[in-house]
């Protein structure tokens, strides 16, 4: 039987190696961005960089927009705008009982033009939305009781349905916001620098700074590694265990089967009378003969393992799962071969 406890704590520790070394590889590759105190200083770092390779910087400001959004519900102003509607109902199931489940029914998404402002210049900001860290403030969340007529009420319940009502939920990125951008620092024609995501390497958009995401970082890569430790030590632990029991199992069932097989060489080699020391026994074997125990018919000539008792036919073995001595479990039969 595979181990798969073992097995599973193994692979699980290899997954986490490689979480760890991913996070730290993202930590090491944020420590490298050039950062920008200030944004009016990006212009002139762009002129002087390097135009083969990519320039990654790390830039922070607020929020703001010239075409900002008008949240429907909440009145906020925000630059991206997410809204939900989820359909609330009891659903009969196979087992007669009501169970609470949900269905998406809307899902929009708006964004406009946005941009980061620190006083000193602004940089916009192009495919946020994809970013790794973006939060989005849950500006309203209201559940709407459904208020469906009588009729439909009654079609829906036959269908095995209850309909409680309708959750919406609006997300936003209000103006205002202090962000942080990581990400490729590139220069349209018209002259403006926007923040996008790089060809190699993370994008992000967080209300961390660089420093908080590093040490964010560095701190998960620090778990991953610990936890792929232990499970590797417990997984190492089943496994050995498993080896171990497996040999001894091994063993003792060769050790067995050799016992059984010499004491059947030995009362084939004495012959059915016995000897002049083995008298008595020959004597009780004379009055209850080796006939099996559930048929009564043929001898019995099958060893039982863990327990060692041979009181059945092959045949009637082959049928039983504990044995009728003992009751313990069989977990083999051996036939020893007599004549």
């Amino acid at each position: 039987m595979i181990p798969w406890g073992g097995v599973g704590c193994c692979l699980s520790a290899a997954a986490l190696y490689f979480l760890g070394r991913r996070s730290g590889r993202d930590a090491e590759a944020l420590d490298s961005v050039t950062r920008v105190n200030q944004l009016k200083d990006l212009a002139s770092l762009l002129d002087t960089a390097c135009k083969v390779l990519p320039l990654v910087v790390s830039v922070s400001g607020r929020v703001g927009s010239d075409t900002p959004i008008n949240c429907e519900h909440s009145g906020l102003r925000g630059v991206i705008v997410e809204e939900t509607a989820e359909q609330h109902f009891l659903k009969h199931n196979d087992a007669g009982s009501w169970v609470q489940d949900s269905a998406l029914m809307l899902s929009m998404s708006r964004e406009v033009p946005w941009y980061l402002d620190d006083g000193t210049g602004r940089v916009y900001v192009v495919g946020a939305r994809g970013a790794s860290g973006l939060v989005l403030t849950v500006a309203t969340e209201v559940f709407e009781e459904s208020g469906r007529s009588l009729v439909r009420g009654t079609l829906d319940y036959l269908q095995g349905l209850k309909m409680l009502g309708v959750k919406r939920v609006e997300r936003v990125l209000p103006t205002g916001t202090s962000l942080t951008v990581i990400g490729e620092a590139v220069k349209d024609d018209v002259g403006k620098i926007r923040i996008q995501r790089p060809h190699k390497g993370a994008f992000y958009v967080s209300p961390k700074n660089i420093d908080q995401l590093i040490l964010y970082m560095g701190k998960w890569a620090t778990w991953y590694k610990y936890a792929s430790y232990g499970f590797s030590v417990f997984g190492i632990y089943l496994l050995a265990k498993h080896a171990v029991q497996f040999i001894l199992e091994r063993r003792r069932r060769s050790d067995l089967r050799k016992r059984v097989l010499a004491a059947a060489a030995q009362q084939n080699a004495e012959g059915p009378n016995g000897t002049a020391e083995n008298g008595a026994e020959c004597k009780r074997d004379a009055q209850m003969p080796d006939l099996c125990v559930i048929c009564t018919e043929q001898r019995y000539n099958t060893v039982f393992v863990s327990c060692g008792h041979m009181c059945c036919c092959a045949n009637c073995s082959s049928r039983l799962t504990n044995c009728p001595l003992c009751r313990r479990w069989i977990t083999q039969a051996i036939k020893a071969y007599r004549h």
